[in-house]
């Protein structure tokens, strides 16, 4: 069930426990792809984790609205990024899975499109576990499908491909040129194991990180498959565990 797409009544009427909470950025991808890209990816792969754990289980799932904007500062050279504080995300993000919990939906996986979440998404849901009596874990969808499948990079070819396969009206295909050719090659400036670049204005000229003409609309389905796939696996598991605290030792 879709939380935007259904009533109240049906809501409450919902026989689930499940819930999974797409959440992403709105932010540069290069000049070839949308500053939607990881809620749009992470909404994509919700849904269909959602949709399979349901065919395979015959359980049910609640499927919240995406929320859009995320811990993003790095990228705020580039026109229409935008980003909230690590705490502020933190706090809405909380605050969003507390109030599925409240309505019965005690187990939530928050699916991630965005690499600058994964830290707060971690220590959130670390709170919600630890401090209520739901559980939350995160999910973010492009570790799930293995650093050999394709390089990550930033609007590289993993999320062009997504994007490729999920939205190919959004990509720029005339600009995949530009985008490698002012993009860079890694994240970062580092030295001595420290990366020296706060910012991917810092390194990048045109915020691509690797080169989106590896990536296509046939990779982008297998990608998205297999998360879907991953997700729906973990979703099994959420909801066989105990969300109950190890006792005191």
């Amino acid at each position: 069930m879709h939380l935007d797409e259904a009533t109240w009544t049906d809501a409450d009427a919902a026989d689930a426990d499940l819930a999974v909470l797409p959440v992403g950025s709105t932010e540069q991808h290069g000049p070839h792809a949308p500053l939607g890209t990881d809620f749009l990816t992470a909404e994509a792969v919700a849904e269909r984790g959602a949709d399979r754990y349901e065919v395979d289980t015959d359980e049910s799932v609640v499927v919240a609205p995406s929320i859009p904007v995320g811990v993003a500062e790095e990228h705020r050279q580039f026109t229409g990024t935008l980003w909230v504080s690590e705490d502020t995300f933190r706090n809405y993000v909380r605050e969003t899975v507390e109030s599925l919990q409240s309505h019965g939906w005690r187990r939530v996986v928050v699916v991630n499109g965005h690499g600058g979440n994964v830290d707060a998404l971690r220590e959130l849901c670390a709170r919600v576990t630890r401090h209520t009596d739901g559980y939350a874990v995160p999910f973010t969808w492009f570790d799930a499908v293995g650093p050999d499948e394709v390089t990550m990079g930033h609007g590289g070819p993993l999320e062009t491909s997504a994007l490729a396969y999920l939205h190919p009206e959004l990509v720029r295909e005339d600009r995949l040129d530009e985008a490698a050719k002012g993009g860079a090659d890694g994240w970062g400036e580092w030295e001595q194991g420290v990366n020296l670049a706060y910012d991917s204005a810092a390194f990048s000229e045109n915020g691509t990180v690797g080169d989106p003409r590896e990536g296509d609309a046939d990779l982008g389905e297998r990608l998205v498959d297999d998360a879907a796939t991953a997700l729906a696996a973990l979703l099994e598991r959420v909801a066989d565990r105990d969300p109950g605290l190890p006792e005191h030792r």
